[in-house]
């Protein structure tokens, strides 16, 4: 597989194993193998991990940096588990995860779990707007 990146002054990259953090100018790499790929906006830390979504989106990251499943299974499925009792909402996003990690489709699954955090992002995003209404105002979707 060959797969062409640009990188921006400074941009940083995963691959395989390794940090690479281009320099000041623009550059063109093309990357040959099968070895895991991730550009710094994709890539999340144990910091930035801190919603339920985000902490699924890096337990997927980390499965498919390692390029396997097998260390990790336990923990994404606790955590799994316990979103959808939270907010059974994200169950359609859990399985499509779940389907892509369980047939080896990893980066794929990374996909699915980015779609995740962006749904998470809107639920967060409603329960703002619905708790700043003004008082006497009826709340979203309640026609009184």
């Amino acid at each position: 597989m060959t797969l062409k990146v640009e990188l921006k002054p400074g941009e940083r990259i995963i691959v395989g194993r390794s940090l690479i953090t281009n320099g000041s100018s623009r550059s063109r790499l093309i990357i040959e193998g099968e070895e895991p790929v991730l550009r710094e906006r994709d890539i999340l830390t144990p910091e930035t991990a801190n919603t339920p979504a985000r902490r699924i989106y890096l337990t997927v990251q980390l499965m498919y940096l390692r390029g396997d499943i097998s260390d990790l299974k336990t923990a994404y499925f606790d955590l799994v588990n316990d979103t959808v009792k939270a907010a059974p909402s994200m169950r359609p996003y859990i399985q499509a995860i779940n389907n892509q990690l369980l047939t080896g489709a990893l980066y794929k699954g990374l996909r699915e779990a980015k779609a995740l955090v962006a749904y998470e992002k809107g639920i967060f995003e409603h329960a703002a707007r619905s708790t700043g209404l003004p008082a006497g105002r009826p709340e979203d979707g309640d026609p009184s």
